[in-house]
């Protein structure tokens, strides 16, 4: 097994010697992927460009011909990272290393994002102090930023280099292995919990870490959402808890934590068997007020914190939001059932507080009862942050991972 090295050779040759030099002195194998497409390589790499750009369907010499960086950067990370997932199915593959700007960050997280949680992922970049979310997506990518810009050696960016090497030494040295498929302890299971529905994923947890289950909790912004699905198509959850489906409400709405069409799937596709739930639906969340759009004047809100405004959910809102949660389950291959809270939602939606709307709640409701077919569908005259209510998510899991 070995680091690979992912960079452009033309540009950051000097750089990337530097840092193999570094793991190699301490011992480490590793093993350098040349991206670069325009300029002539610094050093001969283990990984030519040539291999690198066939692994995403395209010729070395006809993408330097085209001189279009772009789709250059565009390919070269195709192919890093279907040279990434190879070397980690193969065995050979103990961690990912890159250096750069937006180019060669863009090329070496393609590389990360392409290999499981666990592995080491270190990218040193001049971009890792603004927003990184496109580099590191769901993974557990961790960004250097570089002080100053990655042009050569000097006393700086030596510094930087050397605790990014050193950082990556330092994990092949004590890394937890991670086995490919499922945990070997325990069974994994993932739930989604937000604040307002903390009561409830709290004691489910509770419930299921007494029963023999490891349970993942994830914070339902969409992020979230999206790490927690990546979990379940690596193959590393054996049940889901999806309790707090709010991040669907973002997507209808246009909220800040959407996580994308593509949400409430990857148990289906998977056959993991999973309790879906409607925590926290009768919210959309923005940042500050004036942040929300000017469309949505007049609605009910209610200011969790300064940078929070949430958004309460109309009937008509929550019946296209019961329609897609009937559909995605109902295309599960996997045991499924959907779990409905018949007194509220969440924390603020109960009599007395901000977002108690019981036609909002009933139109949810109906809709998943319409739309619902070969699922399992289990009302409860319980708020979701009763404990019987909890109870009866987790025990319903347990019942259908027995099975």
């Amino acid at each position: 097994m070995s680091v690979l090295i992912v960079g452009t050779l033309d540009t950051k040759g000097t750089e990337i010697a530097f840092v193999r030099d570094r793991l190699t002195a301490a011992g480490v194998p590793v093993t350098v992927a040349d991206a670069g497409a325009l300029g002539d390589p610094a050093f001969p790499p283990d990984i030519p460009r040539e291999q690198l750009f066939r692994a995403a369907g395209a010729d070395a010499d006809e993408v330097k011909r085209a001189g279009d960086r772009g789709k250059a950067v565009e390919l070269a990370a195709a192919g890093a990272a279907r040279i990434a997932e190879q070397l980690h199915r193969a065995g050979k593959l103990s961690g990912v290393l890159g250096l750069g700007g937006s180019a060669g960050t863009t090329i070496a997280t393609a590389a990360m994002r392409a290999v499981p949680v666990g592995v080491p992922k270190v990218m040193v970049s001049t971009l890792a102090s603004g927003d990184v979310r496109p580099y590191v997506g769901t993974r557990d990518v961790m960004m250097v930023y570089s002080v100053v810009d990655v042009a050569g050696l000097n006393r700086i960016s030596r510094l930087v280099l050397a605790n990014a090497a050193d950082a990556m030494i330092g994990m092949q040295s004590s890394r937890f292995q991670v086995p490919g498929s499922k945990l070997a302890d325990k069974p994994v299971v993932t739930a989604t919990m937000f604040g307002v529905t903390t009561p409830c994923v709290s004691a489910a947890r509770g419930q299921l870490e007494a029963a023999g289950f490891e349970v993942l909790t994830f914070h339902a912004t969409g992020t979230g959402g999206r790490t927690m699905e990546g979990l379940v198509r690596d193959g590393l959850v054996s049940g889901v808890l999806d309790i707090t489906t709010t991040e669907l409400a973002d997507e209808l709405c246009g909220g800040v934590m959407a996580a994308g069409p593509d949400r409430l799937t990857a148990a289906a596709l998977a056959g993991v068997p999973q309790v879906i739930s409607v925590g926290a639906v009768d919210m959309v969340n923005f940042g500050p007020p004036d942040t929300v759009p000017e469309r949505y004047k007049g609605r009910r809100f209610y200011q969790h914190n300064p940078t929070v405004t949430l958004m309460r959910t109309t009937p008509e809102e929550n019946d296209k939001i019961g329609k897609e949660i009937a559909e995605k389950a109902c295309a599960a291959k996997g045991p499924t059932c959907i779990l409905l809270p018949l007194r509220g939602v969440s924390a603020i939606d109960v009599d007395g507080k901000p977002f108690w709307w019981p036609e909002a709640d009933q139109a949810l409701f109906q809709s998943i009862r319409n739309w619902v077919y070969g699922v399992e569908l289990v009302e409860l005259d319980l708020h979701i942050n009763d404990p019987a209510f909890a109870a009866a998510a987790a025990g319903k899991l347990q019942e259908m991972m027995k099975k």
